[in-house]
């Protein structure tokens, strides 16, 4: 049976004598597992499909487990996430995040909207520590954890200071948090953010600017999370935290960068 979908590559790997594998998480149909014949040879006219984070239209014939490229065209490249060393690393942390975190039953069409988004971000130059942490809130509720925010998870009190348990299941009460003594402690701004991550579509996010210490609060939050209820071992995010701890080292912010940032300290300035 013949199908046509559009498609962005989350993994890419050889096959046979210049072939290749890739994995598509499509609009329509999740995740697809295609063959693209000759994808890796210098003169392929279908080479460019099978690049890691290409954005297109795919035609392809599929009897069993796999599909099998007839035809296809690039949408967007997205060249930029390619070249250097931070775009490519943020980009394929998605990728896999992706590729490993959700199954091919959650992946739906709001999830590709907001890889799309999240890849247009980080090759447009918005803060790749703010659109992350974003889209990780997304991998997270496909997957179907997302955290308590608004009310205790062991009680169900509503007001106090909460701290964050990714052991019980998000936001610990006063009278509840002896029950996890490594719970978090977050800025309040902190809180609204994630509360706010949760409903933003990656598309609205504008260029903005955080704090360092929101920032890897945001980071650790959402770490810790994705550690405790996905357990995911990913090649990407060691590369990642090293590329991130060599540029505090030397002080520089990263290449993809906000190029026009404004002040985020109200969770309500978006867009």
């Amino acid at each position: 049976m013949l199908y046509r979908v559009e498609g962005i590559v989350i993994r890419s790997t050889d096959y046979g004598e210049g072939n290749k594998i890739v994995t598509l998480l499509t609009e329509t149909h999740g995740k697809q597992g295609l063959v693209i014949r000759g994808a890796r040879k210098p003169k392929s006219r279908y080479g460019a499909l099978a690049q890691l984070f290409t954005y297109g239209e795919y035609s392809y014939y599929k009897s069993g487990s796999l599909g099998t490229l007839n035809s296809g065209e690039v949408i967007e490249p997205f060249r930029e996430l390619r070249e250097g060393l931070d775009g490519p690393a943020y980009a394929s942390y998605a990728a896999e995040l992706t590729d490993k975190a959700v199954g091919d039953e959650d992946a739906g069409s709001f999830l590709f909207r907001q890889l799309k988004a999240c890849l247009s971000g980080l090759a447009q130059g918005k803060d790749p520590a703010v659109l992350m942490r974003v889209y990780e809130m997304k991998i997270v509720g496909a997957a179907g954890y997302l955290p308590a925010l608004d009310e205790c998870a062991n009680c169900g009190r509503t007001e106090g200071e909460f701290r964050f348990s990714p052991a019980l299941g998000g936001a610990l009460c006063p009278l509840c948090r002896h029950r996890d003594p490594s719970a978090l402690e977050l800025d309040e701004a902190v809180w609204k953010l994630l509360r706010l991550f949760v409903g933003l579509d990656l598309a609205r996010l504008g260029n903005i600017a955080l704090k360092e210490s929101s920032k890897r609060q945001l980071q650790l939050a959402m770490r810790r999370w994705m550690d405790a209820h996905l357990g995911l071992n990913l090649k990407s995010r060691h590369f990642l935290d090293q590329l991130e701890r060599h540029g505090e080292l030397l002080g520089r912010a990263p290449e993809t960068g906000v190029r026009e940032s404004r002040p985020f300290d109200n969770p309500d300035d978006v867009g």
